[in-house]
């Protein structure tokens, strides 16, 4: 990483004037194998090497800033950047917020996120780590018709900011993860199901955690049928309940707010969600798979309580959008990739956990649905309205159990609303990749629109 940082650095050094310069150099490598039929359907291996370069002008009107990047290192590739993101600063508009980051004297976290396995494991063990899950799959139950996909995919980074405003950060990250598609048969009707285990490296994978995940998710929704409508408790599984965080942590964003997208605009100290869910942004947390030292603009990440015991507490802000609404950066800018540029975002999201099983929640709310998937979260969902209408598959809950499983159904709501309802959070917390962890979540008021 130091050669990164050093890299980064030694192209600041070509800073004419009064001109800023900001630096990202990223490094990764990564690895999929897909398996079909006990062999191997695809293989693939890529490393990637580039730059970004932002470079900022100044004057008494506002800022301007031009971007470029290059997917080399090399010297002239590096040159032919910086020239580029020079000659790109005229056609910028100016914005007196715009700005680069500059140290705010927050320390970093020391954050171990790589295992040694990501190299140290060989590719054919990689492989038949694949081949393994597929089989494992096809034989766990006479029910299951054929494995749609079974794949291992691994991933290493590192990155390094630098700036002429005085930021230098450097972080590494590794994950590895088995995933597995199956599809179940009872000889009318067929049922799919998706299981994965993640963690930093291949090593900490349980295979047989995926292969359980799946083949039960896919058996048990044989013989669904489409419900009559009615409306209740719904209990979301810890995936769904991810999805449903990251939505919410959308509206979280200080750039969201700063631009009237988000349903929480104007709401800082209000009651938004029951006193029992507090949810905060944590990248300093290792557990979590996004977890990193430092933000995509190099300022040193932190924990950001965002709704704490259903108190709206605050959002989360990169350099430009604390701007706009006269605060500072709370470590929270995202990039995606070399070609971008930051932007405010929640990147580690937990919820608190509470203190009942899955099991336990079914039997405290008696009747109810369980969501085991969303359809349709993209097109369903309006973060700026708070509008929630998706397509979902589940079983009912009957007497504190899990009963007939249910297909072609709609769950609506309001995310305001369903914050409100909110009435009963597991223990279960679960490390998933993505911006949110997950747990079991039980809300009441959800419209089941079915038959």
């Amino acid at each position: 990483m130091s050669e990164l940082l050093q890299l980064a650095q030694k192209i600041l050094e070509q800073r004419v004037g009064s001109e800023h310069i900001e630096v990202f150099v990223s490094r990764s490598t990564e690895n999929d194998v897909r398996a079909y039929q006990g062999d191997i359907e695809d293989l693939t291996t890529a490393s990637s090497d580039g730059v970004g370069i932002r470079v900022l002008t100044d004057s008494a009107s506002g800022a301007r800033v031009g971007s470029a990047w290059a997917g080399s290192l090399d010297e002239t590739a590096i040159s032919e950047a910086l020239r580029e993101a020079r000659d790109n600063v005229r056609f910028a508009t100016e914005d007196e917020f715009v700005a680069f980051a500059q140290p705010d004297g927050v320390t970093a976290p020391q954050l171990n996120l790589t295992s040694p396995d990501v190299d140290s494991v060989s590719l054919d063990e990689k492989v038949a780590l694949a081949i393994e899950l597929e089989r494992a799959v096809r034989d766990s139950d006479p029910r299951i018709r054929q494995v749609d996909s079974a794949s291992y995919s691994d991933y290493a980074v590192a990155g390094a900011i630098a700036s002429t405003t005085g930021i230098a950060a450097t972080y590494a990250r590794t994950m590895a993860y088995l995933s597995v598609e199956a599809i179940a048969t009872n000889g009318e009707e067929d049922q799919s199901g998706w299981g994965l285990s993640a963690g930093r490296g291949p090593r900490d994978i349980d295979l047989d955690r995926a292969r359980r995940d799946a083949v039960q998710r896919c058996t048990r929704m044989l013989g669904a049928i489409k419900p009559t409508t009615r409306k209740g408790i719904a209990v979301f599984d810890a995936r769904a309940t991810a999805t449903l965080l990251s939505i919410i942590g959308g509206a979280l964003s200080g750039e969201a707010v700063v631009r009237g997208r988000s349903f929480f605009a104007g709401r800082i100290g209000e009651m938004v969600a029951s006193p029992r869910f507090t949810l905060i942004d944590d990248p300093t947390d290792p557990r979590h798979f996004a977890a990193s030292p430092f933000d995509g603009e190099g300022l040193a990440t932190r924990r950001n309580a965002l709704i704490e015991n259903g108190l709206l507490r605050g959002f989360v802000y990169d350099t430009v959008s604390g701007r706009r609404a006269g605060v500072a950066s709370t470590g929270s800018a995202q990039r995606g990739g070399i070609a971008g540029s930051p932007s405010a975002g929640v990147r580690a999201l937990q919820l608190q956990p509470g203190t009942l099983t899955q099991e336990e929640v079914f039997r405290e709310i008696g009747d109810g649905f369980f969501i085991e998937s969303l359809i349709g979260v993209h097109s369903g969902v309006n973060p700026i309205s708070g509008d929630f209408s998706v397509g979902a598959t589940g079983l009912l809950i009957r007497d504190g159990q899990l009963a007939e499983p249910i297909r072609e159904v709609t769950v609506a709501s309001s995310l305001q609303r369903m914050l409100l309802d909110v009435v009963a959070i597991g223990s279960d917390q679960e490390w998933l990749p993505g911006t949110a962890a997950g747990q079991t979540l039980a809300i009441d008021g959800i419209s089941l629109s079915g038959s």
